[in-house]
């Protein structure tokens, strides 16, 4: 599966969550495109209170505190 993350820099949730994408993407097929919020005025805008985001297809699959199991869960269904 693949998805875009929303992050921006300075986000400790952001940074959390990436390392747990990194994690589950050792075992199951997850990789992801990076998108830096601040750096798009329409999607700073739409995901300022929510980050770190999780979308797919335009479909927000996660968001905030983002866990191992929270990935797994979206990966196995």
């Amino acid at each position: 599966m693949h998805v875009t993350f929303y992050t921006k820099p300075g986000c400790a949730l952001c940074d959390e969550a990436e390392q747990m994408m990194r994690l589950v993407s050792e075992d199951y097929p997850l990789t992801w495109t990076a998108v830096n919020i601040e750096d798009d005025d329409s999607k700073h805008e739409q995901y300022v209170f929510m980050i770190p985001v999780v979308e797919r297809d335009g479909e927000v699959l996660c968001y905030g505190t983002i866990g191992y199991a929270d990935l797994v869960l979206l990966l196995e269904t």
